[in-house]
């Protein structure tokens, strides 16, 4: 039998270095960032033996350029793991690494595949990654459209009346934009089966509108792939952290925040709604809020319970129901 082959991809815009780590052994190579360089590293695994069942590939988290990268290595069969950088960052200190160079975070990688063994990555399907993208898009415009609001009233104090006419124009453009986003947006969702179900299942969460839906299926993909609802909460960042050891640290529970900062923050604003609309919810906060926890403190445990009701919606098929048993969402008073 074959030893097993670990290879580490770290991935930059225009190239990525790979080291594959077989018997101890690291091998080092650089290819272009395209579809013609995806396939010369295939080729090159290939000459040297290797074969997609007994290689684990590992892929650092960075953005489009690795997913693109990994998204090919999975059509062509390969097993691949797109891990987060956080991870890769406590293994490089465990280790006490010291440079950082991309041929050096490729070898970390590898090594660190063939330690942890990471779970297979399975892209998401082309209608949740088009969505992602209007959403970031979206988005973006929004943001912009903060700024030159902002900017429109820091005029307007100073009476530069001819620069205020400038920014209104801009900001006119990026409302017709948004608007014309929006539309596409439900657009998309409704031509695709499997989003349109999701949404209208979503919809039935009081507290949650169109623009948090939209940013729920788009960030957290299917969110059947998860085993439960605590890992979607985990990979939203909205479980609870502690910090407890021995009689001398007694810090107090806190929110982890390490998981996805954009699904977590659509979710702040839904969460202060549904903390008085939705009755499920209500009643949960209402009964922390008789222990004493800080109100910050109740905003972020209903953000966790809403995300247990989003996979809960969405794993049952159900809709959301106010008079199910739901005595399991109010047993734990941390948050």
């Amino acid at each position: 039998m074959k030893q097993p082959v670990w290879a580490g991809i770290d991935v930059v815009k225009r190239k990525f270095d790979i080291a594959l780590l077989i018997n101890n052994k690291i091998r080092t190579k650089v290819f272009d960032n395209t579809p013609a360089g995806y396939k010369a590293f295939t080729d090159w695994l290939s000459e040297r033996g290797t074969i997609p069942e007994q290689t684990h590939l590992c892929v650092e988290a960075t953005g489009p350029y690795s997913e693109t990268l990994a998204t090919n290595l999975v059509a062509e069969g390969w097993r691949v793991s797109v891990v987060n950088p956080a991870r890769i960052k406590g293994f490089a200190q465990g280790e006490l690494a010291r440079n950082k160079t991309d041929r050096a975070d490729a070898t970390l990688l590898a090594r660190f595949c063939a330690a942890m063994h990471p779970g297979f990555w399975t892209p998401p399907p082309v209608a949740w990654r088009e969505l992602r993208g209007w959403v970031d898009c979206l988005q973006a415009l929004k943001e912009m459209h903060q700024q030159e609001s902002s900017r429109i009233k820091a005029h307007l104090a100073s009476g530069q009346i001819h620069l205020v006419q400038d920014i209104q124009i801009h900001l006119d453009w990026l409302n017709k934009q948004i608007k014309e986003l929006e539309r596409r947006i439900n657009d998309h969702i409704d031509r695709h089966p499997d989003l349109k179900r999701d949404c209208e299942l979503l919809r039935s969460i009081p507290g949650i509108g169109d623009t948090t839906i939209a940013k729920v299926l788009a960030y957290a993909g299917d969110v059947r792939r998860f085993t439960n609802a605590k890992a979607l909460a985990a990979f939203v960042g909205v479980t609870p952290q502690q910090r407890v050891s021995g009689s001398s640290v007694k810090g107090r529970t806190m929110m982890s925040r390490t998981g996805h900062n954009a699904l977590r923050r659509a979710l702040y604003m839904p969460s202060l709604v549904a903390r008085h609309h939705n009755p499920v919810l209500k009643t949960f906060g209402d009964r922390l809020s008789t222990t004493g926890l800080a109100p910050k403190a109740i905003v972020g445990a209903v953000m966790r319970k809403l995300a247990h009701l989003i996979y809960g919606v969405i794993k049952s098929g159900q809709p959301f129901d106010a008079s199910f048993n739901h005595s399991a969402l109010v047993i734990q008073n941390s948050i």
